[in-house]
């Protein structure tokens, strides 16, 4: 037996528990953080402290990410690329003050009104993005294809389920 196999021990079982508590950023990113702590003689608890911050971070865009994918947006579309100046009668502060999604919460509705091509499709899904961002579940459907989930629905017998799934949405966006 090497004398190498000892130290490898504990680094594999660091490796299953952080695996079995589903800290995947701990594993990735212990080790290099270890020795960038011991470098800067950084004490154990801030060393911990540093770790488990990376760990919240990355838990919270992955989070994101899932909310985003689940509202199944047709593009991403952020009010960060959305050109205000275009279309000058479009109140820039009240769409950010929309973005910090209070409106929500209060179970307000917004609707947008106006001819094709003035970037309500946009800003809608740069709303949503935003409310993705701060925990909110967010559904998109266009209003065609709605209507055709419901007479499917209707058909197999299962609009209860639709109904339950459309209301679990904090937001539901209707392109």
């Amino acid at each position: 037996m090497s004398s190498q196999a000892p130290e490898l021990l504990p680094e594999l079982l660091l490796a299953s528990h952080l695996k079995t508590l589903k800290l995947p950023t701990f594993l990735r990113e212990h080790d290099k953080l270890a020795r960038q702590c011991a470098a800067e003689g950084v004490d154990h608890v801030r060393y911990l402290a540093r770790l488990v911050e990376l760990e919240l971070i990355d838990r919270e865009r992955r989070m994101v990410e899932r909310r985003i994918k689940a509202a199944r947006f047709p593009a991403a579309k952020s009010l960060d690329s959305f050109d205000f100046t275009a279309i000058p009668k479009l109140n820039k502060m009240q769409v950010l003050e929309l973005a910090r999604c209070e409106w929500i919460n209060r179970r307000e509705n917004v609707i947008a009104l106006g001819p094709s091509g003035t970037g309500k499709t946009h800003v809608a899904i740069g709303l949503g993005l935003a409310a993705c961002q701060k925990g909110l579940t967010v559904g998109f459907v266009t209003a065609s294809a709605l209507v055709s989930q419901m007479m499917e629905a209707r058909d197999e017998r299962r609009l209860l389920r639709l109904h339950k799934q459309m209301a679990g949405y904090k937001l539901l966006i209707m392109g």
